[in-house]
């Protein structure tokens, strides 16, 4: 179990070191703004929407805490290419996943790379900073107005 959860370390650090899909992105479909007032992290995501409700493109931009970045990080990664269904399952399972009791079990299979963020919910003060993408994602699918917050 160590050796795992320093692997997870190393992916979130990786992840807040070098975020993948970061920066603003041109003409976007959608986009959304999310705000967590607890530690003031703060994220845009912006998507790109092809034939059959298929995400083309996703991007963020922000800034915030290593667990809340590389959250924005993994996810994009996971998104390209996954319809609107297929996004609204894994924020599903994710959410389930850092919100569940510390010894409740989860479908890890349906959270795929965001496994490394199961130890999270070890840390409930935590849990906003890793769900602040998703729940931004979901605001940007949904056209929802105004800034997403996390309180």
């Amino acid at each position: 179990m160590a050796d795992q959860r320093a692997l997870y370390q190393q992916v979130i650090l990786d992840h807040n070191k070098s975020p993948r899909n970061y920066g603003e992105m041109e003409c976007p479909d959608h986009k959304a703004e999310g705000y967590n007032a607890l530690c003031g992290d703060q994220f845009t995501i912006y998507l790109k929407m092809g034939e059959g409700d298929v995400i083309e493109d996703i991007t963020f931009e922000g800034a915030g805490c290593a667990i809340s970045k590389s959250s924005a990080s993994v996810m994009t990664t996971m998104l390209k290419g996954k319809t609107q269904a297929e996004a609204q399952q894994l924020f599903t399972g994710f959410t389930d996943m850092v919100t569940s009791d510390v010894d409740a079990p989860f479908d890890k299979d349906m959270v795929g790379k965001a496994l490394v963020f199961s130890g999270v919910r070890e840390y409930p003060v935590r849990v906003k900073c890793a769900t602040l993408a998703w729940h931004t994602l979901m605001s940007a699918l949904e056209d929802a107005d105004g800034t997403i917050s996390t309180e």
